[in-house]
């Protein structure tokens, strides 16, 4: 494969995963670290991934800027950065099976949590818990190049709007963002090439967001709480399976 090609297919690749990471209230980065797996290896998916949506992510920003909720920002953010920084640091060192088989089972279970979307909440959640959410589950991030279904549950336990939720999610992981791709520079985990790779899949991201934000406005909060169910419960078992079949 050239390496135009391999642009091209990262930026459809983008476009189809977060058109429908719309709808599924995140999770497009989930659905692309298999196939990045493949096309550029393992040990490029993560900073490749986490600097690709810091292109994508301005645009669900702008889109969704009316409806976030910045209540949990302010939560949520400062201790999202730290935790992005830590991970960061030892991103070379870190056996993350483990997390992946934790994180795997948690979204499994929001199908029972939630009785596939006809409960609107399952556990007491409230906006001062975001801030060790935001520590732990931005460095699980770091680590793994993706974690965007995890929050779901505890965000929809706020009983938010779906609007609400997209758009305030997108502004934490916009600011968490940042702090990754500065520490991912500084300890030399991104190269030229990567950075090209990057910046064509976020192109890729950015065209997705703006096609789901179209579907997203054709449903209704209780399809919305049913679609994202049901991505959790896949990302789960996708996970699950990638710690199965990964080489020992």
């Amino acid at each position: 494969m050239s390496e135009w090609q391999l642009l091209l297919l990262l930026f459809f690749c983008g476009a189809v995963a977060f058109s429908i990471s719309t709808l599924t209230a995140g999770g497009g980065a989930l659905m692309l670290i298999p196939i990045l797996n493949l096309l550029i290896g393992v040990t490029g998916t993560a900073p490749v991934l986490n600097a690709a949506n810091l292109f994508g992510r301005p645009t669900r920003l702008v889109l969704f800027w009316k409806s976030i909720v910045w209540k949990a920002v302010w939560w949520y953010a400062p201790f999202a950065l730290i935790g992005s920084i830590i991970a960061a640091a030892f991103f070379s060192n870190v056996q993350i099976p483990i997390l992946q088989v934790i994180v795997g089972l948690f979204l499994i279970s929001t199908v029972f949590q939630y009785r596939w979307g006809k409960k609107k909440a399952s556990f007491y959640m409230s906006y001062p818990l975001l801030a060790p959410l935001g520590f732990v589950i931005s460095a699980i991030g770091t680590l793994i190049g993706g974690a965007g279904p995890i929050l779901n549950p505890f965000y929809l336990n706020l009983e938010i709007s779906k609007e609400e939720l997209i758009a305030t999610k997108t502004a934490n992981s916009f600011i968490m963002g940042l702090a990754q791709i500065g520490s991912y520079s500084v300890f030399g985990l991104l190269d030229k090439s990567q950075w090209i790779m990057a910046i064509a899949l976020g192109l890729g991201i950015a065209v997705g967001n703006l096609f789901g934000k179209k579907l997203l406005s054709r449903i209704t909060d209780q399809s919305f709480r049913k679609w994202a169910i049901g991505f959790m419960v896949l990302s789960g078992v996708l996970l699950l399976l990638r710690v199965i079949f990964q080489p020992s």
